[in-house]
């Protein structure tokens, strides 16, 4: 039996679609709402607004700002502890991807207590969550869909992937207009982590006819709007295609997880507190070469979904056609750099390599990767 499933929570999407959260969380039967932020977002004034519709519907909320750009597990402790003291009874999350991981690790420890550790992997939540609503601010995570949640365990120095069918929020709201704010640089960072997902997820072994939609749809979108997207900050038809781009991608690797880029970059986040996307953009290309002898067919539908012209040629020439156009448009946002000038060290090769063949994400990638094999992607990558 050829059996698969896809899930997804209800998405509201459209320019003023904060307007909704409001009636959006009265409708989760939640009283007193935790909203989980960051700085930037409140500097921004999209928490006021937030606040504000909530009010409206009669909601009293409390704010939780305190977390960093690859939030951390005891930032997660701080969280959980203010929301039990509370008496909230439903979570929000405005913002980008830390405050939406933020949101779910404090839902998860808030109703299945233990420590965040305990439930890495996947499926071991077992208790169910509080009511969420998600609202992002940038196009990249796709958490807002996603049942994923991705923090820094401090002790190891890693990121630890948490993946359950609890984690996906009961509603997501993807207003565009929040995106005028981000500048070109998180525009363009977090634009190739919606690529890595689009792309990963459609040469994974999860994938399947629906994710295949989705993922070949979020790197069209990419591919012919995020140069714009960073070039024009106010360019709202960018930005709201950048918009769609992240929720198409995010409801591909929700359901088809991902692979070697992601196993990767969990490790040299959570090593260096790099943003995420600047990671994945160092080393995307390298993992596409890696996996390319597994499934050039594949590759050569994202070269055709990126804009490049195959005809005449063999099928792995117009498969190495998906890396080229990668590259170029790496290169032309700004964020063509090698692992060692985001700061990374040749010593730490080897134990980011042996956490990478522990990564969640590595069990879906197209092509088996030993740890010597993964050393030497992240030397390419340097």
């Amino acid at each position: 039996m050829d059996i698969s499933k896809f899930v997804a929570p209800e998405i509201i999407f459209g320019r003023g679609s904060l307007s909704q959260i409001g009636e959006s969380v009265i409708r989760l039967g939640v009283s007193k709402v935790f909203l989980v932020t960051d700085a930037d977002v409140m500097a921004a004034g999209w928490v006021d607004q937030a606040v504000a519709y909530l009010a409206a519907a009669g909601l009293e909320t409390v704010i939780f700002a305190s977390l960093t750009t690859n939030p951390k597990d005891s930032e997660v402790t701080d969280g959980t502890a203010k929301y039990l003291a509370s008496g909230c009874d439903g979570i929000v999350s405005v913002g980008g991807g830390s405050p939406t991981d933020v949101a779910k690790a404090v839902a998860t420890l808030a109703s299945n207590g233990g420590e965040l550790r305990d439930y890495e992997g996947i499926n071991q939540i077992v208790t169910p969550l509080p009511p969420m609503v998600i609202v992002p601010s940038t196009a990249g995570a796709g958490s807002e869909v996603s049942q994923f949640t991705i923090i820094v365990d401090t002790q190891r120095m890693l990121k630890m992937s948490i993946i359950s069918r609890s984690l996906i929020p009961d509603i997501a709201i993807v207003d565009p207009e929040l995106l005028k704010t981000k500048d070109a640089k998180l525009a363009a960072a977090t634009g190739v982590d919606a690529l890595t997902h689009g792309i990963e997820s459609y040469v994974s072994l999860a994938a399947t006819p629906l994710t295949d939609i989705h993922a070949l749809k979020a790197i069209q979108l990419i591919s012919r709007n995020l140069r714009r997207a960073v070039t024009e900050r106010s360019d709202m038809d960018a930005n709201t295609n950048m918009a769609m781009a992240s929720l198409t991608a995010g409801l591909a690797f929700s359901n088809a997880i991902l692979g070697a880029a992601h196993a990767m970059t969990h490790q040299v986040d959570g090593l260096l507190d790099q943003h995420h996307g600047e990671t994945n953009a160092s080393i995307l290309q390298h993992v596409m070469r890696f996996n390319l002898e597994a499934c050039p067919e594949r590759f050569r539908d994202i070269a055709v979904a990126m804009g490049e012209d195959i005809s005449g040629l063999d099928l792995m020439s117009a498969a190495e056609r998906s890396i080229d156009a990668v590259q170029l448009l790496i290169r032309d946002i700004g964020l063509e750099k090698g692992l060692a000038e985001l700061g990374l060290l040749e010593k730490y090769i080897p134990l980011l390599s042996e956490n990478a063949t522990k990564d969640a994400c590595l069990v879906t990638n197209p092509r088996s990767a030993t740890r010597e094999q993964i050393e030497e992607i992240f030397r390419n990558a340097m």
